[in-house]
């Protein structure tokens, strides 16, 4: 861990690069990280014996120098046996006397002082030649007010690549609040997370099928060894659905019963065309050029190319593929929007009483920032979604001596799906077959890839699309597609 000059601030402990290396956020899993800090911001807080500094990171053996945010507390008692996983370091201060170091999302102090210093709009400006600053964003018409207190907090297990927190509210008379969750980006990139601005961007056009946004957090920084200002979202605070589920496990649930979703996913389509037109409205839209159409297919190409070096049993599809790709490539493409991007039922909610709420609008985690945030075809979050019933299907057909039922479950509720997207906006899938068979299929693509690397006993699955998508004729009408 190298160290920048910070000042006043907490001085990460050198064993920071070990601990960054073993989190599950943490995106370079192929090498040990090299950390050099660029930075740090104090988050006031009230509470005795607690300093909160939040900390980026670079990863100098990144190839992508890819940038971290690392929240610290530091605390002159440690904190109870609950939160020893979150313990980073015990160091001795210029006193003599220890100082732990703990990940703050696991801090009540620092979830309680986050919330504060969104809600209050809060500034802070480092005093280092980081020249690092921070501001807190509350999200107009929020109905999340100021002065609630933070009773308990809880992170989120599982997350890939940033850290969620649950946060449980009271307001001055001891009354319980609508809970809240902040999501901290681990990652940090110049520019404006998408998860931040297309949720917000939907809720003020009036979108009931997304989170209401509480807040956010804006941090800026200078770019290393030069006196450019970047800057970037850290943190995002949305009202927080409990008692919920996920899409994934309804639909993994009624497909082990044998329960007819049907209902179910024609909701689902329509709220994923409803979701789609108010992205049309809240962001530029642009005309799909040939240039685009073009690099669009060249991409898909190269994606295969690369896929069947590592998964032999793409190759003996080539001219097939090629072909679909071409079919989509000579047929009329809409036009360019913004997309959830990532979009699967994983990434939607079952809300009692409310119906399906869309989330996580970051979009691919792995991709560069930049290109997240580029228009682009409303069909590809559809085919997604598509390749999700499909794994719900395989998922419980691989446990059944009988497999046929779970297939046709699947097929059903993609039927179903793609039915209610076609109702809620109208003949626009008209024409697009070819589109959406060439989407699918580099979904499918890609998931073979995935599969051989982590789970090579799943690999019949997307194969299984591979043979089904090359095999089918393009012209088919779009709601009849399996």
């Amino acid at each position: 861990m190298k160290h920048a000059s910070a000042g006043s601030g907490i001085v990460l402990p050198d064993n920071l690069d070990s601990w960054v290396g073993e989190q599950r956020w943490y995106a370079g899993k192929g090498h040990h990280p090299e950390l050099r800090s660029i930075g740090q911001w104090e988050l006031p807080t009230e509470e005795p014996g607690v300093r909160i500094a939040c900390h980026l990171v670079l990863d100098t053996a990144s190839r992508h120098s890819t940038l971290y945010q690392v929240p610290v507390t530091e605390r002159r008692a440690p904190l109870p046996d609950a939160a020893a996983g979150a313990l980073i370091a015990c160091v001795a201060d210029s006193d003599g006397l220890p100082r732990y170091l703990y990940d703050a999302a696991h801090d009540p102090a620092y979830t309680a002082a986050l919330l504060g210093f969104i809600l209050a709009s809060g500034i802070v400006r480092a005093d280092d030649r980081a020249g690092m600053a921070a501001s807190g964003e509350t999200a107009p018409g929020t109905t999340t007010p100021a002065g609630m207190t933070v009773v308990a907090s809880r992170v989120l297990r599982g997350e890939q690549s940033n850290t969620s927190i649950i946060l449980d509210l009271v307001d001055a008379a001891g009354h319980a609040g609508r809970p809240v969750i902040c999501k901290v980006f681990r990652v940090v990139a110049n520019g404006q997370n998408p998860d931040v601005s297309v949720q917000s961007a939907l809720a003020r056009v009036g979108s009931r099928f997304v989170p209401e946004p509480v807040g956010a957090v804006w941090g800026e920084w200078r770019e290393p060894s030069t006196t450019t200002r970047l800057g970037g979202h850290l943190v995002f605070a949305q009202e927080f659905l409990p008692g919920v589920e996920d899409a994934w496990r309804v639909a993994l649930r009624a497909a082990a019963e044998g329960a007819d979703f049907s209902a179910e996913a024609r909701a689902l389509g329509a709220a994923t065309a409803a979701v789609h037109r108010d992205l049309a409205r809240a962001f530029p839209t642009l005309d799909s050029t040939p240039e685009v159409v073009n690099q669009s297919c060249a991409s898909m190409r190269e994606r295969y190319r690369l896929a069947a070096r590592e998964v032999p049993e793409l190759a003996e599809h080539g001219a097939a593929i090629d072909a679909v790709f071409a079919r989509a490539q000579a047929a009329p493409w809409p036009r360019l929007q913004r997309i959830h991007g990532d979009y699967h039922l994983g990434q939607v909610l079952d809300v009692p009483g409310r119906g399906w709420v869309l989330i996580d609008f970051e979009g691919e985690p792995l991709r560069p920032l930049a290109e997240r945030s580029l228009p682009d075809i409303p069909l590809r979050d559809v085919a997604g979604m598509l390749r999700s019933f499909s794994y719900v299907g395989a998922t419980i057909a691989r446990s059944e001596p009988v497999i046929q039922p779970a297939i046709d479950w699947a097929m059903t509720a993609r039927t179903a799906f793609l039915q209610g997207y076609h109702d809620e906006c109208g003949a626009t899938l008209t024409g697009l077959e070819p589109l959406l068979a060439a989407f699918e299929l580099d979904k499918a693509i890609y998931e073979s890839v995935y599969e051989t690397r982590n789970r090579p006993s799943w690999l019949s699955i997307p194969l299984r699309a591979v043979r089904r998508l090359v095999g089918a004729p393009a012209t088919a009408p779009v709601h009849r597609q399996l």
